[in-house]
């Protein structure tokens, strides 16, 4: 027997004004267990469960109160100190270090890529279960988030590329598990003269030792350094926004004395703080940005005056070394806003099935259904892609070319379409609280303002469709994707899901045509489509992932993710004209299914499946 939930609703809560307080994060979202269950090996999965449960009861209670306080108290710059000496210390409000002891040393975040033997596992903990343990947490916190991420990519820099004595030094304090014995990362790369041109960079480096004319004074040779011929150098040079500026160590491109121009002439340092003897590095924090968002972590702008800095591998391969910390944050960045979204969907949700307007609660209302609907397909596209971008991560760091190859075309295209699809969906759930959503006492404005920043920090979206592109032209990354998809489709069983499948078979097919046909055009005119390209090439990726775990969850008797799919499909990949007025099973028949993640019969989406393979004709001809 199938219940029918069509028309159930919770009550309304005391007030009309219901909020996520005390609620776990990760016990509320059926769908990202649903995903974890999909995509993860078994022992993976029981491992990460109450690693997960945890983390969900912290992000729905003292997280999120930390987070509101620390927001509510930024940290500010104290330049001299009472004797007039500079010191340059950023000062936290406590409930910042709080989140620091949260998510570097109850969950050990910058570590359990690099450390075996935590939360569990015997070796170190997959991608795909540090993305969905992050992505619980940072639905309360997104700019602590920035240095975790840093401080663990700045590791996966060291241990790739350092000489074997920096690596060591320094990569197991980068990673430790204890706040007293940890040194914090930072990435310093924008420059006044070069934001996302990068070659344009001025900071110039000048060898440490003798025969060097720095431009100013420089300290002594600091206690236990390495000399000159060990890869010392100071810098000099301006650094124009800096995150986690009070950061221990500090990975930045220069341009050797003598150098030639461009990307190619970037080398790769690391700047520490401190010196060997204690004494602070030759830099100054010339003040903190007033940013919009990520207010209670650190922004600076910073001056390198003689910085003393070790050179990290070739010279010559500074910028390549440097966009391996880049490509890493640009995941870390999809996966944040996913989580914003996520949030989001959450908020809106409860709100909407507690507020009563007239007469019924708000998600009664067609309407407001059609919002919902339209948030939860952004959020389940876009947990899928990330935590199935995690699982490539995986692979390709195990080696696999495929992977590796797949991965770079993923990196930017996933960071770029989920960041910006979050601009819109954390906008519309602060929609739904009305009034009250543009309020600094609720949590929407906070989800709207760090929104905004996935589309820039790591490349804006023109940056990365042109990364796309090079991996078009250079890597033949978009052959990778496609035949990923292509093989994703048709491994499906289930013959309702097959149906979903052969309307995007095409659509692959063709924009394979499509990608190759841009490729191919003159180095201007090529950039012109791929905003579009990129755009369909993400939504055809969502679109696989999601009728993937269609196909699975049919096997337990259920439509409900075929519903999602097809309502995807529907609204995301296929034009049809405006004033459609076809089947819409996700916001009519089994709209309080779909939201609460209850059963769906087979044969729920089968009319929409029907419409759309009719109208596929009419919507591949717009």
């Amino acid at each position: 027997m199938t219940l029918d939930l069509r028309e159930t609703a919770a009550p309304p809560a005391s007030g009309g004004m219901p909020d996520t307080s005390g609620l776990n994060f990760y016990e509320e979202d059926r769908n990202l267990r649903f995903v974890l269950d999909t995509r993860l090996p078994a022992d993976d999965r029981a491992l990460a469960e109450p690693v997960l449960r945890e983390a969900g009861e912290v992000a729905g209670g003292e997280l999120d109160r930390l987070a509101r306080d620390a927001e509510k108290n930024p940290p500010q710059l104290v330049q001299y100190d009472a004797r007039g000496e500079r010191v340059d210390e950023i000062v936290y409000h406590p409930s910042y270090h709080a989140m620091e002891r949260i998510a570097f040393e109850r969950f050990k975040l910058a570590a359990i890529s690099h450390r075996p033997g935590l939360l569990g596992w015997t070796g170190t903990v997959p991608h795909a279960v540090k993305y969905a343990l992050s992505y619980v947490l940072i639905q309360s916190e997104f700019g602590l988030f920035c240095p975790v991420n840093m401080t663990d990519s700045a590791a996966r820099v060291l241990r790739r590329f350092a000489e074997p004595e920096l690596r060591d030094r320094f990569v197991p304090r980068l990673t430790a598990t204890r706040m007293e014995d940890l040194l914090q990362g930072a990435q310093f790369m924008t420059e006044k003269a070069g934001g996302s041109d990068v070659g344009a960079a001025e900071t110039e480096a000048v060898p440490w030792g003798p025969g060097a004319e720095p431009r100013s004074e420089g300290v002594g040779e600091p206690h236990g350094f390495p000399n000159s011929n060990d890869g010392a150098w100071r810098l000099h040079g301006d650094k124009w926004f800096c995150s986690n500026a009070s950061a221990d160590l500090m990975l930045t491109l220069a341009r050797p004395r003598g150098a030639g121009p461009g990307t190619r002439g970037l080398g790769l340092f690391l700047v520490p703080k401190r010196l060997g003897d204690g004494a602070r590095n030759r830099y100054r924090i010339n003040r903190l940005k007033d940013k919009l968002g990520t207010r209670d972590m650190a922004s600076g702008e910073i001056t390198l005056d003689g910085a003393f800095a070790y050179q990290v591998g070739p010279l010559d391969r500074g910028f390549v070394q440097m966009m391996e910390m880049v490509s890493s944050s640009r995941l870390s960045n999809a996966m944040r806003a996913a989580a914003l979204t996520r949030r989001g969907l959450l908020e809106a949700t409860v709100h909407a099935t507690g507020r009563v307007a007239f007469g019924r609660t708000l998600d009664q209302h067609p309407l407001m259904r059609e919002t919902l609907l339209e948030l939860t397909l952004d959020s389940e596209s876009a947990t899928a892609a990330v935590v199935h971008t995690g699982t490539v991560y995986d692979a390709a760091d195990r080696g696999s070319e495929p992977d590796a190859r797949l991965l770079r075309i993923l990196t930017p295209l996933i960071k770029m379409a989920i960041c910006k699809r979050a601009r819109w969906s954390t906008g519309e759930s602060m929609e739904v609280r009305g009034g009250n959503g543009y309020i600094e006492d609720w949590v929407d404005p906070r989800l709207l303002r760090d929104a905004h920043l996935g589309s820039i920090w790591e490349g804006a979206t023109s940056v990365l469709a042109l990364d796309v592109l090079r991996a078009v032209t250079r890597d033949a990354a978009h052959e990778a994707l496609i035949a990923d998809i292509e093989d994703r489709l048709r491994s499906v069983r289930d013959d309702e899901v097959r149906r979903a499948a052969s309307l995007l078979l095409p659509l692959a097919s063709r924009l394979r045509t499509s990608v190759e046909a841009v490729a191919t055009l003159p180095d201007d005119e090529r950039e012109l489509p791929m905003l579009e390209l990129c755009d369909r090439l993400y939504l055809l990726y969502a679109a696989s992932l999601l009728v993937e775990e269609a196909g699975v969850q049919a096997t337990a008797g259920s439509h409900r993710k075929l519903v999602i799919a097809a309502e995807f499909i529907r609204r995301r990949l296929l034009r049809l004209p405006e004033g459609w007025t076809g089947p819409r099973p996700g916001s009519g028949t089994w709209f309080r299914a779909v939201i609460d993640w209850q059963p769906v019969p087979p044969g729920a989406a089968t009319a929409l499946l029907d419409h759309l393979a009719a109208t596929m004709p009419v919507a591949l001809a717009v």
